[in-house]
């Protein structure tokens, strides 16, 4: 592509929850659970069952892990590969410290070289997701580790896009 063109950072930090009817394609900013208090019925179908759903259909993967490739079922909407924003390091998830050739993405309790939110805010590490898998692809260290995030609310789009980075 011969020009990108870069507004700086989304205010959630993390690219837009896409819904296609009343399936999460992609999560986001925008929870399954906010989704649900803004459906009639508290986005409950007939019979009271919950009637937003986390993924496309049955599979055997977490409901927001990787999705398909284009090898697979048909890519719907932006975000579905297998990988999607992969530092060109390895990146190890849930990480409580650094192994001696890592550079640690820390959160909460858990310190880092730099971390997501010393605070734990879920909202701050959405937003300093990308920045700072950026600074760890760009330093010295051959590795990238990233503290354990949470997986509610946003958590669950932060985790998705952390499974997604670490695919290889």
């Amino acid at each position: 592509m011969p020009l990108i063109l870069d507004d700086g950072a989304t205010e959630a930090g993390l690219e837009s929850t896409i819904v296609a009817g009343r399936t999460v394609l992609r999560p986001g900013p925008v929870t399954r659970a906010a989704l649900l208090d803004h459906l009639p019925g508290g986005g409950r179908g007939p019979g009271g069952k919950v009637a937003v759903t986390e993924d496309d259909g049955p599979h055997d993967r977490p409901p927001t892990g990787p999705r398909p490739s284009p090898g697979g079922r048909a890519v719907t909407a932006p975000g579905q590969l297998e990988s999607h924003y992969a530092p060109s390091k390895a990146l190890r998830l849930n990480a409580l410290d650094a192994e001696a050739d890592e550079w640690l993405i820390g959160f909460g309790a858990v310190a880092g070289d730099v971390s997501l939110s010393t605070s734990g805010s879920l909202v701050e590490a959405a937003a300093k997701l990308f920045d700072l898998l950026h600074a760890a692809d760009a330093n010295d260290r051959p590795r990238i580790a990233v503290a354990p995030i949470p997986s509610e609310g946003i958590g669950e789009a932060i985790n998705d896009r952390l499974r997604r980075a670490a695919h290889r």
